[in-house]
């Protein structure tokens, strides 16, 4: 589990004439450890900026609050006192912690915020990993289980000294989901909005669907396939970004929660579904679950699917996308 990072190409010049793209709208921004895009339809240019503005704020905004990097952040002051006392947070934290828990729970334990204690050790720039002795350590450490939330005073305590939680797994889909409200609030009723493996579409793109395409894990200028979807999210987890190898394995940022290690039989999991807390938390799930614990899950549930590249490249799709056909991932960019 960790942080989203950048997965998707957005195939935007192929899908709206030239002569509709003076009223489109867009921004980018480094903000969350990712780049945020955000694009929208409006006549009024004021009203689309002063939009896009809002948005960024609010990416801003829940930055200041859920990064476990700033010192200051409620998660930062959550790691450090909650083991020794119930730490009081806002609403809107808890709630979002509460919608982990529901998702470790869904998941038995294939979501948890607690990977932390020991992802925490990893250094994926540095190309640094824990022990094996620091992970036997620290891994009964992980277990969602060990966190206390009281709704009634608002509070979160750790049961256990050297807990950790990271938010890595299912911040960005919220703040995009947070963004696609602002939007809307905005009067805005076409758009897109990015936070690099995390996206939800807000309409269509003026009559048509948004194509957005997978990339294929192993050729950053390639993709596995491309889906024409409106008015929903999508997200992908993948190997490929926050990594490093060693003595020919490689170490990524999705941790799962059984080993401390990183999972190890997938190259990416791409989630649609209705908003982007959702796709977010489950495409991480399902890394962490593998392709046939990941199918069934998936399959079980009515508002989403999955597109799942395995380790030999070859694609997996869930039941309400098999008309893509799964096939082996080439080389070679695909059309479009």
């Amino acid at each position: 589990m960790g942080r989203r990072i950048p997965l998707f190409v957005l195939l935007l010049a192929a899908v709206y004439p030239l002569a509709l793209q003076a009223e489109w709208h867009s921004r980018q921004a480094a903000i969350m450890g990712t780049k945020i895009a955000v694009q929208v339809w409006h006549e009024d240019e004021v009203i689309a900026q002063h939009a896009i503005d809002a948005v960024l704020g609010e990416f801003h905004r829940l930055d200041q609050a859920l990064s476990p990097y700033i010192e200051s952040s409620e998660l930062s002051q959550v790691n450090l006192r909650a083991a020794h006392q119930p730490v009081v947070i806002s609403p809107e934290f808890f709630d979002l912690l509460a919608d982990s828990l529901n998702y470790s729970k869904l998941t038995q334990g294939a979501f948890d915020i607690t990977f932390a204690s020991v992802g925490y050790q990893y250094d994926y720039r540095k190309g640094l990993k824990p022990s094996d002795e620091a992970v036997a350590r620290s891994l009964p450490l992980i277990n969602y289980r060990l966190l206390k939330l009281d709704p009634n005073k608002y509070s979160i305590s750790f049961e256990r000294e050297g807990v950790r939680i990271d938010l890595g797994g299912i911040a960005k889909g919220y703040a995009v989901d947070r963004a696609i409200e602002i939007l809307r609030q905005s009067g805005i009723e076409h758009g897109l909005v990015t936070a690099g493996g995390d996206s939800r579409l807000l309409g269509d793109h003026m009559g048509r669907p948004w194509h957005i395409g997978i990339q294929a894990p192993r050729n950053s200028k390639a993709m596995a396939a491309v889906l024409p979807l409106s008015d929903s999210a999508i997200s992908t987890s993948g190997d490929y970004e926050r990594y490093f190898e060693a003595d020919g394995v490689r170490y990524h940022h999705i941790i799962s929660p059984k080993t401390g290690r990183s999972a190890g039989e997938l190259q990416s999991v791409t989630i649609l579904g209705p908003n982007a807390t959702r796709t977010d938390a489950l495409s991480t799930s399902v890394f962490v679950l593998g392709l046939k614990e990941g199918i069934a899950l998936i399959d079980r549930l009515e508002d989403v699917e999955a597109v799942i590249i395995d380790n030999q490249g070859k694609m997996h799709t869930s039941k309400g996308l098999e008309h893509l056909q799964p096939s082996t991932v080439k080389d070679t960019a695909t059309s479009h």
